[in-house]
């Protein structure tokens, strides 16, 4: 058959799609339009309550932990700033009571070297006044020996020349001579 032939068939399938399809946009005495639009509004207006709220109060809480994180870390560093600017302060304090040590041994240290040195002074001046008296008690008492030596070397030289060179009659004069010294003597 030929198309021409068909052709009343055609129109008339055509006619009775387009009355479907008048029909078809209408549901319910509404254009399909409207409720495409209402479809998507109430698939919007689920998304948006089984979606969109979820998430929101999940961001909504994360960003309530991050920020108490926040503030926590904030609080942390305060301490461990608060820490170490003690721990700045206990170094220079004990740095400082280091340097008074050393200072303070340094002083102590010399003070002990002059009263070393003033006692070693003294006890040098004691022993060169103690070893002074010593040669001067040691050559006194030589001196005296070499007296006693001189004079009993003198005396037995003079013994032995006297006793030699010197008569009765001599010796009966130098008697004689000494008593009477020695009774004018008193």
């Amino acid at each position: 058959m030929s198309l021409i032939s068909r052709l009343p068939e055609i129109l008339s399938v055509t006619r009775l799609l387009s009355e479907e399809s008048e029909h078809a946009e209408k549901f319910l005495g509404l254009p399909l339009w409207i409720w495409q639009l209402l479809n998507l509004a109430l698939f919007v207006g689920l998304l948006l309550y089984f979606i969109a709220r979820p998430l929101a109060d999940a961001f909504r809480k994360r960003q309530r932990k991050i920020e108490e994180h926040r503030k926590e870390a904030e609080k942390q560093r305060a301490h461990v700033l608060q820490l170490a600017a003690e721990l700045r302060e206990r170094t220079a304090r004990v740095e400082r009571e280091i340097a008074q040590i050393r200072e303070q041994g340094r002083v102590d240290g010399e003070e002990a070297h002059a009263a070393l040195a003033v006692r070693a002074d003294e006890e040098a001046a004691r022993i060169r006044k103690d070893a002074g008296e010593e040669i001067e008690r040691r050559l006194s008492a030589a001196k005296a020996e070499l007296r006693q030596a001189a004079a009993d070397q003198t005396a037995s030289g003079a013994s032995n020349i006297l006793s030699r060179e010197i008569t009765q009659d001599d010796r009966q004069r130098l008697l004689t001579e000494s008593m009477a010294r020695m009774k004018e003597a008193r």
